[in-house]
């Protein structure tokens, strides 16, 4: 049995034919090619952007102009999207977390176990210590507290608010 290789001449292997471009069928590859470009452009860009609030007028303000000073009852800081965050707490803004989880923490009505231990790294919770203010966030699984949420939006209730408790209790 003698075996021959296929060649062009024996009519089983059909040259190649470059493939024919017309302007139209460029411009239907550039024109998808330059809207996903431009998509991934703007949504790195607009990821860039942290840390700002809405005053209750809805304008976006920057972050260096908050200050401790100028925060006023309904001011929202943080990211503005409300399905960013689901979780929500409202209580009296104070320093410390519970065992190393959290920096601050959130007093609420029933004493000490209803306490909501937080952290952010948008929004700058030391400007709102003694206020009482709603936080949006997400919960983390906590080691040692009892609830520990990692903070992304802050509504102000209440500045210089009562505590709803002591607690040297």
């Amino acid at each position: 049995m003698d075996v021959q290789p296929l060649n062009s001449n024996s009519g089983l292997v059909k040259p190649f034919e470059p493939v024919k471009t017309s302007p139209t069928m460029t411009k239907k590859l550039i024109i998808p090619i330059i809207i996903i470009f431009a998509g991934i452009v703007s949504g790195w860009g607009l990821s860039r952007r942290s840390g700002f609030s809405i005053t209750t007028s809805g304008q976006l303000t920057s972050p260096e102009s908050i200050t401790a000073s100028n925060l006023k009852v309904g001011e929202i800081v943080g990211v503005p999207d409300e399905k960013s965050f689901r979780d929500k707490a409202e209580g009296v803004l104070a320093e410390g977390g519970f065992e190393g989880e959290g920096s601050y923490h959130l007093l609420r009505d029933g004493g000490k176990t209803q306490n909501v231990y937080l952290t952010s790294s948008i929004v700058d919770l030391s400007l709102f210590v003694g206020h009482k203010i709603t936080v949006w966030g997400e919960t983390f699984s906590a080691q040692k507290a009892g609830w520990l949420m990692d903070v992304g939006r802050v509504q102000i209730m209440e500045l210089n608010a009562k505590p709803p408790f002591e607690e040297n209790q």
